[in-house]
């Protein structure tokens, strides 16, 4: 069961809520989003039915919900919301373009890979500070001093930062530099993150799992809803089949399945779901057509020398035909490239 606030509610309305359920022997998690307050109830349903919800100051609807992700259903939120991260939105009515270097290696690379994006049309800067391997040989990104590069870049592009954080520990320092935290496909079930970053006050995007099904990467969404933020985007990134043709299975069947589920806004990840350059431009074309709210790619620009990811980051000519396809596609589908910042001059894509 939930409690839909209005949008004019007060704290005293809010907690008002949590006081009557918390006495009634339940208990109500607050979630606050950029439109609305809702609490979701955890206890004896038919013990709240009797409390007169509805009757509270403040108090829009109460609703009883059949699924488990209660905070994000559908069920409770018939129209799809919108996420704003440092005032770009994601959401329904926009396609929005997150990119940038996979890893970050150095201010040089970093800026280069910002300014190329951004030229594409990109108006997120993407970028990994910490970096979870398959292999613990492998460049594990540069902690604390990357996070303060692609600091240093939002301020010299304007473009808001999204970055990865990998372990609670680390929440309230990748949330002091970033404007919104990834949590990617290994921690897509790692429930203390999930939480901590819920409680992080800063947007949240949300890879699925590369074993998991669409309903364990809602369940795992709710985890964050529940301490708090309603402000999550879910990524799909590919799932891992018996094909091994491509990197990871692009469930493209998942956005529109998503979207009908929940009231998240559903991005994809090209770049990771095919794992190679060639793949990239084709699978941006199929998010696209079939409705995803945006898309993340990586950008290198010098992906040969790359330490993380390189056959997948696109370079000039392809961020060329990148643009053309973000700017040309999306109003086919009934929708707008969300504004970038200032953009990059021309020339960085010659």
């Amino acid at each position: 069961m939930v409690v839909v606030m209005a949008p004019g509610a007060t704290d005293a309305d809010i907690n008002g809520v949590v006081s009557l359920v918390e006495t009634a022997g339940g208990d109500a998690f607050v979630s606050r989003g950029v439109e609305r307050t809702i609490i979701g109830l955890v206890g004896d349903v038919q013990q709240f039915g009797s409390l007169n919800l509805r009757g509270l100051s403040g108090v829009s609807d109460v609703i009883r919900i059949s699924v488990p992700y209660k905070l994000v259903s559908r069920e409770n939120h018939g129209e799809r919301s919108v996420v704003r991260v440092g005032g770009v939105p994601i959401g329904p009515g926009t396609m929005t373009l997150i990119a940038g270097p996979c890893a970050v290696e150095t201010p040089e690379q970093t800026l280069g890979a910002a300014q190329m994006a951004q030229a594409a049309g990109a108006t997120l800067l993407r970028g990994g500070a910490f970096k979870p391997r398959t292999s613990p040989y492998a460049f594990q990104g540069l902690g604390e001093a990357g996070l303060k590069i692609l600091a240093d870049v939002r301020a010299e592009t304007g473009m808001p930062v999204v970055t990865e954080v990998v372990d609670a520990a680390d929440v309230e320092l990748v949330a002091s530099y970033a404007d919104m935290l990834q949590i990617g496909t290994r921690n897509a079930q790692n429930f203390a993150l999930l939480q901590a970053a819920g409680e992080s006050g800063k947007p949240v995007m949300l890879k699925r799992g590369m074993n998991g099904t669409i309903e364990e990467w809602l369940m795992a969404a709710e985890y964050i809803a529940q301490r708090g933020n309603l402000d999550i985007v879910l990524c799909e990134r590919g799932i891992r089949t018996f094909e091994r043709a491509t990197r990871n299975t692009l469930d493209i069947s998942a956005v529109p399945v998503a979207q009908r589920l929940s009231h998240l806004p559903v991005i994809v990840d090209p770049s990771h779901s095919g794992g190679s350059r060639d793949l990239v431009l084709p699978l941006t074309r199929a998010a696209i057509a079939v409705g995803a709210d945006g898309v993340i790619i990586d950008v290198h620009p010098h992906p040969e020398t790359a330490l993380c990811d390189g056959p997948q980051a696109l370079v000039n000519g392809d961020l060329r035909e990148l643009a053309k396809v973000v700017r040309t596609l999306p109003p086919l589908v009934g929708r707008a490239l969300t504004e970038a910042p200032a953009a990059s001059p021309d020339a960085v894509l010659a």
